[in-house]
């Protein structure tokens, strides 16, 4: 497999400052670091990305009189709760 070589310039000090502690805290070469994040910002990184969303619950709501009727207590505001 053929690697290339790139030169970035002009690197804001706050991204090289970030990424300079994200390699230290992981212990690895600035480098790999570099390489990692453009790999996974990419969608070809060799660990799978970990998402913590509920993209993969987007449309499968499935109407449900039983629970509308159990939640409805939830609709009613108590004047009280804001005086």
């Amino acid at each position: 497999m053929k690697k290339g070589q790139y030169t970035v310039r002009q690197v804001p000090a706050s991204l090289d400052a970030a990424l300079r502690r994200k390699a230290k805290r992981k212990g690895q070469s600035l480098n790999q670091v570099l390489l990692d994040t453009l790999a996974e910002s990419v969608g070809v990184s060799e660990e799978a990305a970990r998402y913590h969303d509920l993209d993969a619950l987007a449309g499968t709501w499935k109407s449900d009189k039983a629970f509308d009727d159990a939640v409805k207590v939830f609709d009613k505001v108590d004047p009280e709760d804001w005086a």
